[in-house]
């Protein structure tokens, strides 16, 4: 069974956290107290603290059907909230071989810089945003004001105690501005780092272990009543092992409350498509959950 890591708001009772188990949502916030403290928890026993997490929901004070917080986020709605608190997320670039591809379309000058990192010993890595600025499922995702040609990037997010070990992973959108990084490689912060620019599934999925798992990722955009774009690709896909891409992550820099890392896209619009207002992002990633977040400009 599925077990989930949780963030979420009950009007009576303010922001919790939880652990979902099947579709019952099990309130842990006074055992537990934070995605923080967790995760600084479960440093070198990772499995323990996943087995006590559990037996302690079958304890706990309030459990919920966990649709009651499939709500869009209001102040007196049930729903959820991003399952991270103080957690940084980075991501990672031209893991795919289409990502390098399409990297290289955008770009004015061809793109050799792509192609490079593609192949080199040192993966992309950047800082993608502040837990706080993290957006959850059935929140609003942004294209920015200013570009041109926005895409969704759905992603694998592995989820990393303080010690960078693997407690878990998640569902990640990675929003970008292909016009802006495509005119510059050195506009990427802009490209990638606005208000609402990262989304992350509801909850993370408690999975200890020391390599990517293969699954199938799914992204679907829908305008009014019709689908304008759907597409599908594999983990197996990313040409960079979990050991490889933590290890870089975790050289020369710590993260005392733990970080959630994305693992790159594989599924890339075609060049005359761009995001508008309005429109719903689907992701879904099988028994890991979905994503999904309707469209504002910022």
């Amino acid at each position: 069974m599925v077990t989930e890591l949780v963030r979420y708001f009950h009007p009576d009772l303010g922001p919790r956290l939880g652990l979902v188990q099947g579709e019952t949502v099990y309130d842990l916030t006074a055992s537990t107290g934070s995605v923080s403290e967790w995760l600084r928890s479960s440093v070198n026993r990772v499995d323990e603290t996943v087995a006590e997490m559990i037996d302690l929901a079958q304890g706990a004070a309030n459990t919920f059907d966990a649709s009651l917080f499939d709500n869009e986020p209001r102040p007196q709605k049930p729903h959820w909230f991003a399952p991270v608190d103080a957690q940084d997320v980075w991501a990672s670039g031209v893991t795919y071989i289409r990502s390098r591809a399409a990297r290289q379309e955008e770009a004015v000058d061809g793109g050799d810089v792509y192609a490079r990192v593609y192949g080199a010993d040192r993966p992309e890595l950047f800082f993608k945003a502040q837990g706080r600025q993290v957006v959850g499922h059935l929140d609003r995702v942004g294209i920015r004001h200013d570009a041109t040609w926005s895409v969704p990037e759905a992603e694998l997010g592995v989820v990393l105690n303080p010690a960078l070990e693997i407690v878990g992973f998640t569902v990640g959108n990675d929003m970008s501005s292909r016009d802006i990084e495509g005119e510059n490689p050195l506009y990427l912060p802009q490209a990638k780092m606005y208000r609402r620019a990262c989304a992350l599934g509801r909850g993370l999925v408690l999975m200890p272990r020391d390599t990517l798992p293969e699954l199938v990722i799914d992204l679907r955009i829908e305008r009014g009543n019709t689908v304008v774009f759907q597409d599908s690709t594999s983990t197996q896909n990313i040409k960079r092992s979990a050991a490889e891409l933590v290890d870089y992550l975790g050289r020369c820099l710590d993260f005392p409350d733990g970080v959630i890392l994305l693992t790159g896209t594989g599924i890339v619009p075609p060049s005359d498509f761009t995001l508008q207002g309005g429109d719903v992002v689907h992701i879904e990633i099988a028994g890991f959950g979905s994503l999904q977040n309707t469209v504002e400009v910022v």
